[in-house]
């Protein structure tokens, strides 16, 4: 942990929820090590304690994340009654699970209760996309962008939020957001007719999967010491720990998703594993986050937080 660098946080604003770590993917890049051999799931009572928790909290925003959230079986009862609280809601989507679930009564579902869609597409090339997810991964992805599209996502007058999401592909930082922006936007819009509204860049965490990927390639520590050397002080402001915090499935809280992926909990009061039970009532305003050397993914170059880049990104409130 490194002392030296200072976090604070603000009001909490976003409350990331991860639903489970089933995915029907398995990505080089995931820091959950999630896939379809998870069994890790949230059930209808902690569903039930975070409600609790958000009818009385300021919390605008819940961002829904897994695994792949769709994959919960309670996904739909939980957003219909997060929409009835009057609720923001994210869903951070690798697009294939919509093709195993039913895709058209799904992709309807989520246009009916207004959910943002941040899609992961971590390139617009076919080979690339296979290979970091699997083979026949961008085709199946493609035809689940068509069908958001044709229910009116990315649509100026439907208000439906389609955003996509870049991750690298090796062991390097994402090129500057708003000029692989541009390139996703023409691409799509070109060969496929696709439209979106956003393109986020999100720096891969050198932990878990990726981690033994790097190793096993001999550039670990490599990547380690680029992201330090890349660290801007300025993007300490931007982080989004300092005004969010993450429920894994069994409703325990972590400043990120990172940070609960590597099992270390958010420091409050005496409770050396708070669960959401416990921070009802409680001001996280003001509390320091600590600073793990994985923290330097959100910290090097641009910038990278849930919602993209930080040194020039869009607004994560509407």
């Amino acid at each position: 942990m490194n002392d030296r660098v200072f976090i604070q946080r603000t009001s909490l604003e976003i409350l990331q929820v991860n639903l489970g770590y089933k995915c029907n993917q398995r990505c080089i890049h995931c820091h959950l090590d999630a896939g379809p051999h998870r069994t890790e799931m949230m059930d209808r009572s902690t569903m039930e304690q975070i409600i609790h928790f958000l009818s009385s909290s300021r919390v605008k925003t819940v961002d829904l994340t897994g695994g792949a959230p769709e994959l919960n079986l309670l996904f739909k009862d939980f957003v219909r009654e997060l929409r009835g609280m009057g609720l923001r809601i994210i869903d951070r989507c690798n697009l294939t699970v919509l093709n195993t679930l039913g895709k058209e009564d799904f992709i309807q579902f989520l246009a009916d209760q207004g959910v943002e869609i941040y899609a992961s597409l971590p390139c617009y090339l076919k080979e690339n996309v296979d290979h970091q997810r699997g083979f026949g991964v961008f085709d199946v992805s493609i035809d689940v962008l068509k069908a958001l599209n044709r229910v009116g996502y990315a649509k100026t007058s439907s208000g439906l939020v389609l955003n996509l999401v870049y991750n690298p592909l090796g062991a390097f930082l994402p090129p500057p957001q708003g000029n692989l922006e541009e390139d996703y936007r023409r691409h799509l819009e070109e060969n496929y007719s696709i439209q979106f509204n956003h393109l986020l860049t999100i720096t891969n965490m050198p932990i878990h999967r990726f981690k033994t990927f790097l190793i096993s390639r001999g550039e670990y520590f490599t990547y380690l010491d680029h992201l330090k050397k890349a660290h801007s002080t300025k993007n300490l402001n931007s982080v989004m720990c300092r005004k969010l915090i993450s429920v894994d499935w069994q409703g325990y809280v972590y400043d990120c998703d990172f940070n609960q992926a590597l099992g270390l909990p958010l420091k409050c009061g005496n409770s050396y594993r708070p669960h959401i039970t416990d921070l009802k009532d409680v001001n996280l305003e003001g509390i320091p986050i600590p600073f793990y050397d994985h923290c330097y993914g959100c910290t090097a170059g641009q910038g990278s937080s849930c919602a993209g880049a930080l040194s020039k990104t869009i607004p994560f409130e509407r």
